[in-house]
Order: C-alpha cells, then sequence, then structure tokens
C-alpha cells in the first residue's frame, strides 16, 4: 500500500511558526487491481456493447466480468427515444407523414448511452421481433417505431413473457404485422381474421417451424423434422388477435402510438380457438384469451432454445455448439430460483459461457465468431473516438444504402425478415460447403462492401454534420507508428487484428509523413479505416 505524508502547516497566531504537532497521516489507496486483461476486457465489450473507450476498458478491467455485468444489469435506461423526440420538438404536427426525428433519436443514444449492454440486447432482440419503419401507415411513423423500441429496450432485461405482453398490444406492431383492427370473420362475406401475426408470432418471434431439443438440434420422426405447427394452429391463433385497435380516434398528435391497445369486443371472435394443442373456451374475451394465448406459447418447449440461439447468435458467435445452446437453454427455463424466461439470466449466462469467454477458442476455431453488423462498425468507431453532436442532430440519417452507406440502418428492415436470417448461407462458399451460417453476410456484396469503406473514410475525416470525432488523444500517439496502431486496434477490434495484417496497416502508416499536423492526422486516420476495413475486425472472435 502507497502511504502519503502530508504536512499540513497551521498558521498560529502572529503567523509567526507552524504548530508542534505531528501532521497527520493521510493514507493514498492503492490503484485498483484489474481483475482482466485490457485485451479480455475489450473482446468482452465487442460482444456485449457498442463500442469502447479507453475508459471503458479500464472500467471493465477493474470490475471484472461478473462485476461489468452486474453494473451494466442495474444501470437505468439512459432515455426514451420518445421523449427525446418529444423534447426535441418533432412531435409538432409539420413532422406529420415523415420520419423525421427517429434517426437522430436512435443514433444519439447508439453513440453516446451509458446503458451499453441494455442496447445491444435490445437490438438483439429487435434482429428477430421486427418492427420497421419502412413498413409502418400510422402518419407518425418515426413515433410508431420509437415507441416499438422502447418497449424492446425497456423490457430487454425483464422477463420473456412481459415482452411478448407488451409488444403484443404495442400499436407499431399491431401496424407492422396488420392485425391492428383485424376482426373477427364473417360467415357471410366469408372473411377471416388476418393471420399475418399468429403466424409470425410463432415463426419468427418465438418457436421457428421446427420442434426442437433444448440444445436446439433438431427433433426428429422417421428422420424428418416435426413442424412445430400446422395451419390450423395459425387460424386458431390468429381468431384470439382480433378486436385490438387504437385506444383513441385522434391521429392528429402521435400519443395513441405510445400507448398500448385496446380491445372491442363487438370486433373480437367469441368462438372456441384451438391451437398448439391448447382450446380457449368460446365467450373468452379479448384480454384474458390473449393472456391465454401468450402463456401457451411461452410455456412450448422451443421458446428455451430458440431464443438462447438467437441471443448467442447476436452477441457472440452464428454458430454456437449444441452444448453452449443447451446451457443457456436451461438458464432460459429456469434462472435457478424456478423462474422462466428471466432475460437477464439468460444473457449473463450467453457471455459469460465457458465457450464465449475461451480465447484459446476465439484465436484457434475456424467456426467460432460472427460478421459484425455494419452499424457496429459505425458505432464501435463513434465511442472509440468519443463523437458528439452539439446540435443533437446526428446527422447520419437512414445507413441502410449498400451502395453508399451501411447496407443496415435500426429500425429500418426491408421485411419482417430483418436485414438477413439467422440460418442464412452464403450460397457455393467454404461457409456452406463446411455446413456453417453466417446471418450478416446476406446483406453483404461488392456494391455493400466498398459502400462500407467509402463511407467510413468519409466519417472518419469529416463526421456527419456536426457529430464529429475527437482525436485528441489518439494523436498523442500518430508519430509512433507501432503505439498508434496498437491503439486503434485495442480500442476498435478488442486486438484481434493479426500480425500479417498488422504488418500492413503499419507499412501504410509509415508511408505518411508524421512531420506536419497535417501528416499526423493523415496517420491518424489511416490506422482507423485500415483497422475498419480488415478482415480481423469485421468478424468479431
Amino acid at each position: 500500500m502507497l502511504v502519503g505524508l502530508i504536512a499540513l502547516p497551521l498558521a498560529a497566531c502572529g503567523g509567526s511558526s507552524p504548530s508542534s504537532s505531528s501532521p497527520p497521516t493521510v493514507v493514498v489507496p492503492p490503484p485498483p487491481v484489474a481483475l482482466i486483461s485490457a485485451t479480455t476486457a475489450s473482446r468482452l465489450l465487442a460482444q456485449a456493447t457498442m463500442g469502447t473507450s479507453e475508459a471503458d476498458i479500464q472500467r471493465a478491467q477493474t470490475l471484472g466480468i461478473d462485476g461489468w455485468l452486474t453494473e451494466q444489469f442495474n444501470r437505468p435506461r439512459a432515455g426514451d427515444a420518445w421523449d427525446w423526440m418529444v423534447s426535441a420538438g418533432f412531435r409538432d404536427p409539420s413532422n406529420m407523414n415523415s420520419t423525421r426525428g427517429y434517426d437522430p433519436a436512435i443514433w444519439r443514444q447508439l453513440i453516446t448511452g451509458s446503458d451499453q449492454l441494455r442496447q445491444r440486447v435490445g437490438l438483439a432482440l429487435l434482429d428477430f421481433m421486427v418492427v420497421s419503419i419502412e413498413g409502418l401507415v400510422t402518419g407518425w411513423n418515426q413515433f410508431a417505431m420509437a415507441a416499438y423500441l422502447d418497449v424492446v429496450m425497456n423490457n430487454a432485461f425483464g422477463n420473456f413473457r412481459t415482452l411478448l405482453g407488451q409488444i403484443s398490444t404495442n400499436p407499431g406492431m399491431g401496424n407492422y404485422l396488420t392485425f391492428l383492427g383485424n376482426r373477427k370473420a364473417n360467415p357471410a362475406t366469408g372473411a377471416i381474421p388476418d393471420e399475418n401475426y399468429a403466424r409470425e408470432l410463432m415463426q419468427l418471434l418465438t418457436l421457428g417451424l421446427n420442434q426442437l431439443n433444448m440444445d436446439g438440434s433438431l427433433r426428429l420422426s422417421g428422420g424428418n423434422p416435426i413442424d412445430t405447427y400446422s395451419q390450423e394452429d395459425i387460424s386458431g391463433l390468429a381468431r384470439v388477435f382480433t378486436g385490438w385497435g387504437y385506444d383513441s380516434t385522434d391521429g392528429s398528435v402521435p400519443d395513441r402510438l405510445r400507448r398500448p391497445m385496446v380491445a372491442t369486443a363487438s370486433n373480437h371472435e367469441t368462438g372456441t380457438k384451438i391451437f398448439l394443442g391448447t382450446t380457449i373456451p368460446a365467450n373468452t374475451d379479448a384480454v384474458t384469451s390473449m393472456g391465454l394465448a401468450l402463456d401457451t406459447i411461452f410455456a412450448h418447449a422451443n421458446v428455451p432454445p430458440f431464443v438462447s440461439r438467437r441471443l448467442i447468435q447476436r452477441l457472440v458467435t452464428s454458430n454456437p455448439s449444441p452444448a453452449y445452446i443447451g446451457r443457456v437453454a436451461a438458464v432460459f427455463a429456469n434462472n435457478g430460483s424456478g423462474v422462466r424466461g428471466d432475460l437477464r439470466a439468460t444473457v449473463r449466462a450467453v457471455l459469460i459461457d465457458a465457450e464465449a469467454r475461451n480465447d484459446s477458442i476465439a484465436a484457434s476455431s475456424t467456426s467460432f465468431g460472427r460478421v459484425r453488423e455494419p452499424v457496429m462498425r459505425l458505432t464501435a468507431w463513434a465511442r472509440a473516438f468519443n463523437v458528439t453532436s452539439p446540435s443533437d442532430a446526428w446527422g447520419f440519417g437512414d445507413t441502410s444504402s449498400n451502395t453508399v452507406r451501411l447496407a443496415q440502418s435500426i429500425g429500418h428492415a426491408s421485411s419482417v425478415f430483418g436485414f438477413f436470417r439467422p440460418g442464412y448461407t452464403p450460397p457455393n462458399s467454404p461457409i456452406a460447403t463446411a455446413g456453417l451460417v453466417a446471418p450478416e453476410l446476406q446483406s453483404t456484396n461488392e456494391l455493400s462492401v466498398v459502400g462500407y469503406i467509402n463511407y467510413m473514410q468519409s466519417l472518419i475525416v469529416n463526421g456527419a454534420g456536426d457529430a464529429d470525432p475527437d482525436y485528441t488523444a489518439i494523436l498523442t500517439r500518430a508519430g509512433d507508428t507501432q503505439a498508434l496502431v496498437d491503439q486503434v486496434n485495442l480500442l476498435v477490434a478488442a486486438n484481434q487484428i493479426g500480425a500479417a495484417t498488422l504488418a500492413q496497416i503499419r507499412g501504410a502508416v509509415d508511408s505518411i509523413s508524421g512531420a506536419t499536423s497535417a501528416g499526423l492526422l493523415n496517420r491518424v486516420y489511416t490506422a482507423i479505416l485500415l483497422v475498419l476495413a480488415s478482415p480481423e475486425f469485421i468478424v468479431l472472435k
């Protein structure tokens, strides 16, 4: 322990001599012990956050993996996107029939929010519980999308059953999957209830197409997969989601989009509803029917492995082993206290699992890891170099163009399947030959690769409007090529850039003179861009 002795002279009356008493001893505590290495901390944060700064890495080192997770789980939401949009004036009627306000609200949170793990898990959930601003028809699409995203974020560490209930009554989901205003069957006209949400709730949000074992493997009958549900199940479940609509007829302001939908009894199917082996008796009201239906789905054996696999894929690796899925699914099924669907416990299980934390697997396995989503590449740069927007404009906008931007933008998916499907395999590729999947490559092609690099080069140098990076700290290393590249590798790429690639990057940086301030800045630009373009950064292991 370091002990500092600090003499505190006391002025005597007349100011002639100090006190003769001994000075107090001030104990200076030692610096916190780093429980994990910088590389281990950076790798954890690459999986569990939107990006890291040097201070973030040091904090994780000091707390250790379990301590950092606990701190993040206990951190409150940084603020709802809806509230920020209102405070910024986007509720004004001039913003009807537009998307103004949504993108800056989202980029602001992704780049500055302190609730890093919550945001990361919320986006992982959004990847398979999809609502897209592109498919909404409300008059206030930006607020509908923000309200839905807030529901997902606010429930990211809660119970999955609660989340199911909240998204099933959310007007954005009701609008996107077309069961808002859904009416009971009409025998006279032959009209039947809209089946869209009933189908996607089972297929994409909770169960999947085939029955699963707890380790995610397919259950078989006669060597063939077993269907999870039938068309009759879809039709029976669709009857549950009838009668639901807005709680107000006032669409001149967006407020009703934030409140849960309500049921109109005269539009709700009163007959018997049969699905997934469950029967809801005739004359059961809409609220009770929905509760029973969601309870049935939540209790289904597929839910633990289905949700666990998707969270593992989004956070850690595209091709988790059956044992990894099984361990996480067991926690989803029972958090240790008899509670099913505890997302906090499930996320912890995903991130502390030996398969996630084993550095040797990451270094040597050819099947472990995942392609970083393009948005995560941008936010990795933005957080590493403290991007701020003094005007709060956050001018990145919609980045889903695959030719001039990222080929992805949060909340702008082109279909209910999102930007990529969890089972996507690039055809005629070594990945396909090995029987592996690479979901994020579904949105990758020659145009998107070039578009990403060109867009990031522009951002690194110019920012986006007044959303600018601060390179003050990294510029102190600009004259030392190895120190510069090593720091960018740590902050942005979790020290995963290989020796050969590092040598190429250093060679490019070395070719730029550091004799002037402009030259030093160009060295920084080059180091950052080449790390962001490197295969070892794009494939997070």
